[in-house]
């Protein structure tokens, strides 16, 4: 018996095929999804998976199919099993997290009509931060907002417990054996850099904050996305008569390393700092400096950390950015830990715990 791990991103397919008994991978694949194809999404990720399926060809044996779904809001903080009904409910997420959700439901949409015989299982970004304390996923804006939904729910969760539960045995800090909450003797900040950026606090193994909130755009400055901004700018903007599409499209879309030098890709973005281009090294510039802001203010919630751990493609990736990050005295003496990202394995195991 196999498990097939779908792993959607804003620009990629992902997917890896694990051996049910021990999760050894037997394959794996990364397709990218030029943003010219967004528009034509479902016919764009039928195509790519009936490729996967070729790829892999004996296919009777996958009876399980694993998917990441960014956002699950208040309802969804468990792994859940697909069915029609369920899909309806998740579609009524997506303008929440514009840019990832629809991609991830069109992959679970591909799965369920060319695998229509397997178990299809959600796991969400979302569900490890459902116990943040409640004076973190609370906004200061009225109270009743918050008794309407509008809270801090978190995002890269699959990443980060990922991150969190790999540096554990790095630094032999005993794990609990319970799946999705594993609870640490560890204090740790995880740090996820790539397209979309995060950072989370882990006290006792336990998350007591994030840097993303309500939306995938709060928080660090990104490939694409703003992070942090003024919320009077969005006035400004209406005023200026951007509607509010065009605005949700110039911050999810137009802003971050992006809107600032004019870079869609991050490996341009170095090679133009070493050539000291003037444009690139300050959008390096803001966003390490933004990445440091977050990780002093999580060590004075901590106290004290065991280790800042970096995972995702930029983060797990060139050292550069590291070094830069790493700069402040501050940090000297605290321990750096790289963790390959590997959020495909992460939703193996949580269903191989969960469900079966």
């Amino acid at each position: 018996m196999q498990i097939l791990v779908l792993n959607l991103g804003s620009t990629s397919f992902k997917y890896e095929l694990f051996d049910f008994d021990n999760l050894l991978s037997l394959q794996k694949g990364n397709f990218e999804i030029e943003q010219n194809e967004i528009d034509n999404v479902q016919i764009k990720i039928n195509k790519i998976f009936r490729k996967i399926l070729r790829k892999i060809g004996e296919i009777n044996n996958i009876k399980i199919i694993g998917h990441r779904v960014v956002y699950g809001g208040d309802k969804y903080t468990d792994i859940l099993k697909i069915n029609k009904s369920s899909l309806l409910e998740l579609e009524k997420l997506n303008s929440l997290a514009p840019l990832h959700n629809p991609i991830n439901l069109a992959g679970i949409k591909s799965a369920l009509e060319y695998l229509p015989e397997a178990k299809n299982f959600a796991i969400f970004d979302t569900a490890l931060y459902k116990n943040l304390p409640e004076h973190i996923k609370i906004y200061p804006i009225p109270y009743k907002y918050y008794q309407d939904g509008i809270k801090k729910f978190g995002f890269h969760g699959i990443s980060h417990k990922y991150a969190m539960e790999e540096t554990a045995k790095k630094l032999n800090k005993k794990l609990n054996p319970s799946a999705w909450l594993r609870a640490s003797k560890i204090n740790l900040i995880s740090v996820h850099l790539g397209g979309g950026s995060s950072i989370t606090a882990f006290k006792n193994g336990q998350v007591v904050d994030t840097s993303m909130g309500f939306t995938p755009m709060q928080g660090l400055m990104m490939q694409t996305r703003s992070g942090d901004i003024d919320p009077g700018i969005i006035f400004e903007l209406i005023k200026r008569e951007e509607s509010a599409e065009e605005i949700k499209d110039i911050l999810n879309k137009q802003s971050g390393i992006k809107g600032i030098s004019g870079f869609e890709n991050y490996l341009d973005l170095l090679e133009a700092v070493k050539k000291k281009n003037k444009i690139a090294v300050l959008a390096f510039t803001m966003y390490i400096s933004r990445i440091q802001k977050y990780i002093g203010a999580y060590l004075a919630i901590l106290d004290k950390v065991d280790a800042i751990v970096f995972t995702g493609k930029i983060g797990a990736g060139k050292i550069e950015t590291r070094i830069a990050i790493m700069k402040p005295k501050l940090f000297e003496k605290i321990k750096t830990i790289i963790i390959e990202p590997c959020e495909e394995l992460a939703i193996a195991r949580e269903i191989k715990e969960n469900f079966i």
